[in-house]
C-alpha cells in the first residue's frame, strides 16, 4: 500500500504502539524519576515502587530504543551505568506531570465512584 493511501488503521498501528511504551506505568515511573537528572539503574529500582529488576531492564531498553533515554556506560570498576531523558523525552515529561497531577487531584472522587458501582452491582442468581 502506498504512503499517501494507508489505511487509518496502519497509520493508528504505530501510534498505539508508541503510546503503549510511554503511558505504561513503570515507564511513567522511570521517566518521571530520570526528570530529575542522571539517574542509576538502582536508584530507579529504589524509585519505581514495585518493579522487578527484569521489568526494569526491559523498559529501560524499549526507552532507550525508543529515542526518549541516553544509555551512557562509564569506564570505572565495576562499570557505572547513567540514563538521562532526551529532548523528546523531556517534553513527554510536561505531559505526564500533567496526567499524573489529574490523577493524583482526581483519584478520591474515581475511589468513591468504583465503590458506588461495586455497591449498585448484584450477584447473578445461582
Amino acid at each position: 500500500m502506498a504512503a499517501d493511501t494507508a489505511s487509518p488503521v496502519t497509520e493508528a498501528c504505530p501510534i498505539v504502539e508508541v503510546l503503549d511504551h510511554v503511558a505504561g506505568k513503570w515507564a511513567i515511573g522511570i521517566l518521571v524519576t530520570a526528570a530529575h537528572g542522571p539517574v542509576r539503574f538502582t536508584e530507579l529500582e529504589r524509585e519505581v515502587e514495585g518493579i522487578s529488576r527484569r521489568m526494569l531492564t526491559l523498559t529501560l531498553r524499549k526507552l532507550e530504543r525508543d529515542g526518549l533515554l541516553v544509555r551512557t556506560v562509564y569506564p570505572t570498576v565495576p562499570p557505572r551505568v547513567e540514563y538521562t531523558l532526551t529532548d523528546m523525552a523531556r517534553e513527554l515529561h510536561q505531559t505526564l506531570v500533567g496526567l499524573t497531577s489529574w490523577a493524583e487531584k482526581y483519584r478520591g472522587e474515581i475511589a468513591a465512584a468504583r465503590r458506588a458501582y461495586d455497591e449498585q452491582q448484584t450477584p447473578a442468581p445461582v
